[in-house]
């Protein structure tokens, strides 16, 4: 065999080894979902720390309606400034799959949040990788939250 078609030989053999590699350390669709699952648990039992060391370094909480909160540390200040007011959470999941890989969250989110209960369906799009949330979009009606969050009689108060 010649020297070129040892050099392309092995560079095809490098390149197929590479694919294989990364393949490997892409999350299956069952790891996508029990992370999904594992954030879920983690709002319903308050462990904000938890929902926090879930999202990548780097990662994106969007609520469609709103900009979006970018890297650990913004989104760490968003979710401890909500959840000093949240003092139940049930996110009470109706279907939950994973499409073009990655995972749909159809669910109803019920809560008490500062004396107010209230109900709110909500579906959530989740970016997964390697087993942290790269951005996670939501989308609800925000007016709807937030006369369920009593937030809306506050502002009319004002």
């Amino acid at each position: 065999m010649g020297t070129w078609r040892k050099i392309i030989a092995l560079l095809v053999v490098g390149g197929l080894v590479a694919i294989r590699a990364t393949a490997a350390l892409a999350d299956t669709d069952a790891q996508k979902l029990a992370t999904a699952r594992d954030m879920i648990q983690a709002w319903n039992t308050l462990n904000w720390a938890h929902v926090i060391e879930l999202f990548a370094d780097d990662g994106v909480l969007h609520s469609m309606m709103t900009e979006p909160v970018v890297g650990r540390e913004a989104i760490k200040q968003r979710i401890m400034s909500l959840g000093a007011g949240i003092k139940r959470i049930e996110l009470k999941v109706r279907r939950i799959g994973v499409i073009d890989g990655q995972v749909v969250v159809e669910r109803v989110d019920d809560f008490d949040y500062n004396g107010h209960a209230g109900a709110v369906p909500v579906v959530g799009v989740l970016e997964i990788d390697h087993g942290r949330v790269r951005e996670w979009r939501e989308y609800y009606d925000r007016a709807q939250l937030l006369k369920a969050m009593g937030a809306d009689r506050e502002a009319a108060a004002h």
